[in-house]
């Protein structure tokens, strides 16, 4: 992937502190999935010992109500190309099988859905487009 490719994670901050932080994680382990470029070099320090990196470039993490959200991923599809778009659906958190979730999919309707969490990773002009305006979450 390119290096003006940026990423952004757009999460609901109303959701509890623990609840947030594994949206964060969901959606971040979903963008490094669909583009492996963006993390994984094996770097090993002066004593020999061995890791992965963790991200090749920032990771913003901004803020938006659920419904806000869901409109950001309606906006965001059809995603370019070269664009990745990774959705945390709230249904999705009662769910405790990726199966259950997969066969529950398709049954869903993205549009009328709280969507908690939200990935974009592509060319650095879409990103920012869908963006610019989101404040980073503290």
């Amino acid at each position: 992937m390119a290096s003006d490719q940026r990423i952004a994670i757009v999460v609901d901050p109303s959701l509890p502190l623990g609840l947030l932080a594994n949206t964060i994680a969901t959606v971040a382990i979903g963008v490094g999935a669909a583009e492996p470029s963006f993390g994984g070099t094996r770097l090993t320090d002066l004593s020999g010992r061995c890791i992965c990196n963790s991200a090749d470039r920032p990771v913003p993490i901004l803020q938006a109500s659920a419904e806000d959200i869901r409109a950001l991923l309606l906006k965001a599809l059809p995603a370019p190309e070269t664009g990745t778009v990774v959705a945390f659906p709230e249904f999705a958190r009662n769910l405790h099988s990726f199966a259950e979730y997969r066969d529950l999919f398709p049954s869903r309707d993205l549009s009328s859905e709280p969507i908690e969490g939200l990935g974009l990773a592509g060319p650095g002009k879409w990103v920012k487009s869908l963006t610019g305006a989101l404040k980073l979450l503290r």
